[in-house]
């Protein structure tokens, strides 16, 4: 795939925003219309002029304020630690909200490290793993972006203060030119912290470094090729924090319309045993739900990020799409039936007794349906956009992140990628509605056919959370934006 094709115009950009096109707009909502027709990222990003610009127009200073001193070294970032209290609530909620999510670290061994860091004398803590020092920071600044005690923004304020003291202690382990499966995970959780503190540019950045130190690490390879003497424990946490690197980057490039980076690669998703002794948890959900990930990140890879990196068609011919659809629908049966079989009401009533696998549930769904919807919508000169099959597959991908909002309204909040998501797919369905009013007897079959009326229902609830979302003086400007936008296909 090294030859992008020659440009032509056809409405496949009417469906569903492609990212190469990123020029229009910015987040204050100059150029709107623009907005929803190229692009979902609400950036300007003028790569023709000759003074630096913002990558994608999404956080603008640095992202790691400086508190520290030249000479201060790793003591002086264990010098603002909170006190133990309060780090076990901030540890809580990490285990409550993320951890399920990206299940990554085994939860056990953590703990036990976590426990012994913490009865130290201060000058051995001193002395401590910097890399582990750093997990904790991010552990505490992702814990505080998801606690609902305090105004956002003193929420803000501490969370990054402490991603501050994350970062500060990488540095202290010289994690550029050294890696460690700690440092790893630890820049790992900063990269969603950026993106979730509306940094999503600083956190693309970031993840190009750890995706070259995963690179190295051999993290890419098969254990049992490159660390042969290391016990399964070893090889299956290596496994794991690969998963984690592969994950991240797949579904960030969709989102971005980026070339994918881990591609290289000869792990097996099946070598990834259900052990609860080398597993990241005993959770009887989290062995289905990471092995489901990494299937379909493998599949989104190579069939959605690479082409739509370049602006190819993601399918060439009618066959080619049948084969893709039938691929990805092969993946969802893949997964067990507590992620596949479930109705609003059902999923409510798992949220009374067990909302780590509600948790895994929406997440898994948005990520398959929004990519299933790419497929659906995707066109070239001779495959048509299967606008019935978009529809539906951007209703349950946009569903879930209205259940996520409902029974999880703080913590909807809080993830970028799942807010994005849903807009991208408002977005799909808006222009969807648009193309088909265009059309004689458009505007009968959108007021009439129940797939339409449920497609405008579906931007109307989008609106409803962003409007409540963007509410008040700590609002999210961001979310004010997409309503504007939104409305237009109103």
């Amino acid at each position: 795939m090294t030859k992008p094709p020659k440009k032509k115009l056809d409405t496949a950009h009417h469906f569903m925003p492609n990212f190469a096109d990123r020029g229009f707009g910015d987040v204050q909502g100059h150029s709107r219309g623009a907005v929803a027709l190229s692009t979902g990222l609400l950036s300007a990003v003028p790569y023709s002029v000759g003074r630096a610009s913002n990558v994608f127009g999404i956080g603008s200073e640095h992202p790691f304020a400086n508190y520290w001193t030249c000479a201060g070294g790793l003591p002086e970032v264990i010098s603002v630690l909170p006190d133990k209290v309060q780090a076990d609530i901030l540890l809580n909620r990490y285990f409550e909200c993320v951890d399920p999510v990206y299940p990554m670290l085994h939860r056990q061994t953590f703990y036990a490290d976590y426990e012994h860091f913490w009865s130290l004398s201060r000058p051995d803590k001193d002395c401590a793993d910097p890399a582990f020092v750093a997990l904790i920071f991010v552990i505490l600044a992702l814990g505080t972006q998801f606690v609902t005690s305090t105004t956002p923004r003193e929420k803000k304020q501490t969370a990054e203060f402490y991603a501050s003291a994350s970062n500060q202690a990488l540095r202290m382990s010289s994690y550029l030119s050294s890696a460690s499966i700690r440092s790893i995970q630890a820049m790992v959780l900063i990269t969603y912290f950026l993106i979730n503190d509306d940094h999503a540019s600083d956190g693309w950045a970031f993840a190009g470094i750890l995706m070259r130190q995963a690179y190295a690490m051999g993290l890419h390879r098969d254990p049992n090729i490159v660390t042969p003497n290391a016990n399964s424990f070893e090889k299956q946490q290596r496994r794991i924090v690969w998963q984690a690197v592969l994950l991240q980057d797949t579904f960030l490039t969709v989102l971005l319309s980026l070339p994918p980076n881990a591609t290289h690669t000869d792990v097996n998703v099946e070598d990834l045993v259900d052990d609860s002794a080398s597993i990241a948890h005993s959770n009887p959900t989290d062995t289905a739900y990471i092995r489901g990930s990494w299937t379909l990140a493998n599949l989104v890879q190579e069939t959605i990020c690479s082409p739509r990196s370049l602006d190819l068609p993601i399918c060439t011919t009618a066959r080619h799409k049948s084969k893709l659809v039938a691929d990805f629908r092969a993946v969802y049966r893949s997964f067990p039936d507590i992620f596949r079989s479930w109705d609003p009401d059902s999923l409510t009533q798992v949220a009374q007794t067990n909302k780590r696998v509600v948790r895994q549930t929406l997440f898994l769904t948005s990520n398959y349906f929004h990519n299933l919807m790419l497929v659906h919508a995707s066109e070239s000169a001779d495959v048509p956009v299967n606008i019935r099959g978009t529809l539906e597959a951007a209703h349950d991908a946009i569903t879930s992140f209205f259940m996520l909002f409902t029974l999880f309204e703080s913590e909807a909040r809080v993830w970028w990628v799942f807010n994005h998501r849903a807009f991208l797919e408002a977005l799909c369905i808006g222009n969807v509605l648009r193309a088909t009013m265009s059309k004689p007897d458009g505007a009968e079959t959108v007021a009439k056919d129940p797939l339409f009326v449920r497609a405008k229902a579906d931007i109307i609830r989008m609106i409803q959370i962003m409007q409540i979302m963007g509410e008040g003086e700590h609002g999210s400007e961001t979310a004010r934006t997409r309503v504007e936008v939104l409305r237009e296909f109103l």
